[in-house]
């Protein structure tokens, strides 16, 4: 009986260090989860990385020359619909560089939804489509583009 009683201590002690164990198992993971959601969190830097940081963020969607810093695309309307929905996935130079019409667009759009698990667009689709075709329309170039700004020069015998 004796045996028993000391058994069961030994049980309640076992449980309690287990119980304060996987507390600071989860202290620590929400911390670090802070830490990576967020480093100006971190108590390890100072004021001045943190002010950077910050500045990194407020600067992410500055508008200069009437063009978007961060993806290069052209500021006008549907702007932050085109970024919000086609830079998630891919570089919006991807984007820019398919100059299609309306119809081509809603068909790429069908093709990575059902291929590429895009989410449905919803009313964006339009908003989207249209600031594509406004501001990259298509051009009609045949092989390949003239080539432009060449300085040219004379060759010699």
């Amino acid at each position: 009986m004796k045996d028993d009683k000391e058994f069961q201590k030994k049980i309640k002690k076992a449980e309690k260090t287990a119980y304060i164990a996987m507390l600071f198992s989860f202290i620590a993971s929400v911390l670090l989860l802070f830490a990576v959601y967020d480093p100006s969190f971190s108590i390890f830097g100072n004021k001045e990385s943190k002010l950077i940081y910050s500045t990194i963020i407020e600067d992410e969607d500055k508008i200069e020359n009437g063009i978007h810093i961060r993806t290069g695309l052209i500021d006008a309307e549907g702007l932050m619909t085109v970024v919000n929905n086609c830079t998630n996935c891919h570089s919006a130079k991807l984007v820019v560089q398919n100059k299609m019409s309306t119809e081509s667009w809603n068909a790429t759009i069908k093709w990575m939804q059902e291929t590429q698990n895009l989410w449905d667009l919803g009313s964006n689709q339009e908003v989207i489509v249209n600031y594509l075709v406004t501001n990259y329309p298509p051009i009609a170039k045949g092989r390949r583009t003239i080539l432009t700004n060449i300085d040219w020069y004379t060759l010699k015998n």
